[in-house]
C-alpha cells in the first residue's frame, strides 16, 4: 500500500503540515486546478496543483478545507507559477484538520511525481496480482487433490484472514471456517436471511452482509459453471447454487482479498460440482450394487467385492424405507427425497452405508451389529426422514448377516415392511400401534417367514408358478402390464385411484387388467387369501428369479 510518507521519501520536496497524516494511502494521483475538484475525485487521491485560481485568502482557506472534507490523501503545491510560497492562509487549515500539504518547486515538475507514484502503484498491483495467482493455484491444488470443501474454504480463510461461509441457495451453511474470531450467530443468522431472500428474489448479485462494519464483508454468488451470473451486476439472474461469503477479522479487505475471493468463486464451483458429480456417480454405482443383489445377478464373493468400496466387509444390515399411504396420497416424503435422507441421517451418525433406490423403497446396507444397535440407529434415521411426525413414513430393518447373504437381509426388511403393511402381522415390538409398529422386523413376519425360508427350495418356484404362470403365460405383450397392475393394486390395498396413479393409468383400465388376472388365474381380488397368495407369489418370485 503506497502512503504519503512512502512517496514523499523518493522526491526532492518539502512537508509543510499534517505530518501525523503520512500513513494515510494514496489510491491515485490527480492534477487540477478547479476551485473545487472534489466532483471528479472519490477519495484517496494525491492532488496536485499551482493555485491559478486560488486568489483570495478566503479561497485558499476553503480550498484546503474542500480537500480535507473529502477525504484526500495529500496536496502537492507548485510553488514558482502563481505563488513563490504556498499560501499561509492554506496551511493554517490543513495544519487544523492534520491534512499532508508539500510543496513542489519549480525544479521538480508534476510528472517526477505522478512517475514516482505510479511506478509504487504498478508495482503494488503486480505484487497483488501474483500473490492472487499463487493463492488461486494453491486453491486448485485442493480441489484436484479431492481435499474437500472443508479444507478449501480452510485455505481460503487462512489466505486472506478472514472467516469463510459457504451458503446452499437456501441459504443453509454448507461449511464454515472462522480465522481467529468468531463470527456472531446474529450475523449468520442475518446472511441466511439474505440468501433466501435473494433466493426468492432471483437475484444474484455480490452483496455487503448486514450487521458488518465498513468494508469488511463481501458475500459473491456461485454459478452452477462458475461462470458469473447473467445479471450479476444490476438484475435478476439464474439463482445461483451457492453463496461465497467472508467476513474479515480486523480492518477492510483489501484488493489481494477482493481479488482471491472473486477467482475463488470459480474454484469453489469446481469444488461443488466434483462433489456432485462423484455423489451421483457414487449413488448410480450404489443403485445398480443393490438392484443386482436384490434380484441374485450379484452372489458369492462377488457381493463381498462389490461392497468392500462402500465400508462393507463383515456382516451387514438392510434399512428399507417408503412413503406412508397417506404420504403418498398427498404432499409427503418420495422415494427420492428419502434415499438423500437416509443418505444424510447416516451420514451424520458417521455410519458408512451404500444407499441407493429400489422401485419404491429407499434402501441402505449398514453394518451389522446387535439387534438392537440396528433398531435403535434405525429409529433415528425414521425421525430424521420425518422430522418427529408419525406415520410420515414406513421402515423396515432386516437382521444382521453376513455380507454373502446381503439379500437375505434386504428382502426380510422388505418383506417385514409390506407383511405389516398388508396388515398380518400382529405383533407390536414398536411400541407404534396394535399391528403397525413404527419399525417392522423380522419378529412382525409371522406366517411370512415361511417365504423367506424357502428361497433356496424349488417348492418356492412351483408355488410361484401355480399362481403367476398363468399369468406370465397369457398371449400377447400385455402380460408385463398385468403383473405390474397386479403389484401396484395389492401394494396400495385395493385402493383403485391410488393404484392407477402409480401405473399413470385410468382406474377403468386398472379395473379391466385387475378383471383379466382374475380370469386367468380363477382368484378372486376382493378376497383377502387370495390377495395374500398373491403377494406370497410375487415377492416370491422375486427371490427366485
Amino acid at each position: 500500500m503506497l502512503t504519503v510518507r512512502d512517496l514523499l521519501q523518493d522526491l526532492d520536496v518539502r512537508l509543510l503540515a499534517g505530518e501525523r497524516s503520512l500513513h494515510l494511502p494514496v489510491r491515485w494521483v490527480h492534477i487540477s486546478e478547479l476551485l473545487d475538484p472534489t466532483p471528479w475525485l472519490s477519495g484517496g487521491e494525491l492532488l496536485l496543483t499551482t493555485g491559478m485560481q486560488l486568489d483570495t485568502p478566503a479561497q485558499q482557506r476553503e480550498f484546503a478545507a474542500r480537500l480535507a472534507d473529502h477525504h484526500l490523501a495529500g496536496l502537492g503545491f507548485g510553488t514558482g507559477f502563481k505563488h513563490e510560497t504556498v499560501p499561509p492562509p492554506l496551511l493554517e487549515v490543513a495544519a487544523e484538520r492534520e491534512f499532508p500539504v508539500f510543496e513542489v518547486p519549480y525544479e521538480v515538475p508534476f510528472i517526477a511525481v505522478t512517475e514516482a507514484a505510479f511506478t509504487q502503484l504498478v508495482n503494488e498491483q503486480y505484487a497483488v496480482l501474483r500473490r492472487a495467482l499463487a493463492a488461486q493455484e494453491r486453491l486448485e491444488r485442493i480441489v484436484l487433490s479431492e481435499r474437500g470443501l472443508d479444507a478449501l474454504v480452510g485455505a481460503l480463510s487462512t489466505l486472506i484472514g478472514a472467516a469463510v461461509v459457504v451458503f446452499d441457495s437456501r441459504g443453509e451453511p454448507l461449511q464454515q471456517h472462522e480465522f481467529r474470531r468468531r463470527v456472531d450467530t446474529e450475523v449468520l443468522a442475518t446472511l441466511r436471511s439474505d440468501v433466501r431472500e435473494r433466493a426468492r428474489r432471483r437475484e444474484a448479485r455480490a452483496f455487503m452482509p448486514s450487521l458488518v462494519e465498513g468494508n469488511q464483508g463481501l458475500a459473491l454468488p456461485v454459478a452452477a459453471d462458475g461462470a458469473p451470473q447473467p445479471g450479476s451486476g444490476s438484475g435478476p439472474g439464474r439463482v445461483p447454487q451457492a453463496w461465497l461469503v467472508a467476513i474479515k477479522d480486523a480492518g477492510p479487505l483489501s484488493d489481494f482479498d477482493r481479488l482471491t475471493l472473486h477467482q475463488a468463486v470459480t474454484i469453489v464451483a469446481l469444488e461443488l460440482l466434483r462433489a456432485r458429480v462423484a455423489g451421483e456417480t457414487e449413488r448410480r454405482l450404489a443403485g445398480d450394487v443393490l438392484d443386482a443383489i436384490a434380484s441374485g445377478e450379484l452372489s458369492g464373493p462377488e457381493v463381498a467385492r462389490r461392497l468392500g468400496p462402500f465400508g462393507l466387509s463383515d456382516r451387514v444390515a438392510a434399512i428399507v424405507l417408503r412413503p406412508s399411504t397417506e404420504s403418498r396420497a398427498g404432499s409427503g416424503a418420495g422415494t427420492a427425497s428419502l434415499e438423500g435422507i437416509l443418505w444424510s441421517a447416516l451420514r451424520e451418525e458417521a455410519t458408512p452405508a451404500l444407499v441407493a433406490s429400489v422401485g419404491p423403497l429407499a434402501c441402505a446396507l449398514v453394518p451389522g451389529a446387535s439387534d438392537e444397535e440396528l433398531l435403535a440407529l434405525t429409529q433415528r434415521v425414521v425421525m430424521a426422514a420425518d422430522g418427529g411426525r408419525r406415520d410420515e413414513v414406513r421402515v423396515g430393518l432386516g437382521r444382521a448377516v453376513p455380507v454373502l447373504d446381503a439379500r437375505r437381509s434386504f428382502h426380510e426388511a422388505r418383506c417385514a415392511l409390506e407383511a405389516v403393511a398388508l396388515g398380518v402381522a400382529g405383533s407390536d415390538s414398536n411400541g407404534s400401534g396394535p399391528g403397525r409398529p413404527r419399525v417392522a422386523t423380522y419378529k412382525d413376519l409371522g406366517s411370512f417367514q415361511l417365504l423367506l425360508s424357502l428361497q433356496d427350495d424349488e417348492a418356492l418356484r412351483l408355488f410361484c408358478d401355480s399362481i403367476l404362470g398363468p399369468i406370465e403365460a397369457s398371449e400377447g405383450p400385455y402380460g408385463g402390464e398385468l403383473m405390474r397392475s397386479l403389484e401396484a393394486f395389492i401394494e396400495e390395498n385395493g385402493q383403485w385411484e391410488r393404484a392407477a396413479r402409480r401405473l399413470y393409468c385410468h382406474r377403468h383400465t386398472l379395473r379391466y387388467r385387475i378383471r383379466r388376472v382374475e380370469e386367468l388365474t380363477g382368484r378372486n381380488l376382493s378376497s383377502a387369501r387370495d390377495r395374500i397368495e398373491f403377494w406370497l407369489a410375487l415377492r416370491g418370485r422375486q427371490l427366485v428369479a
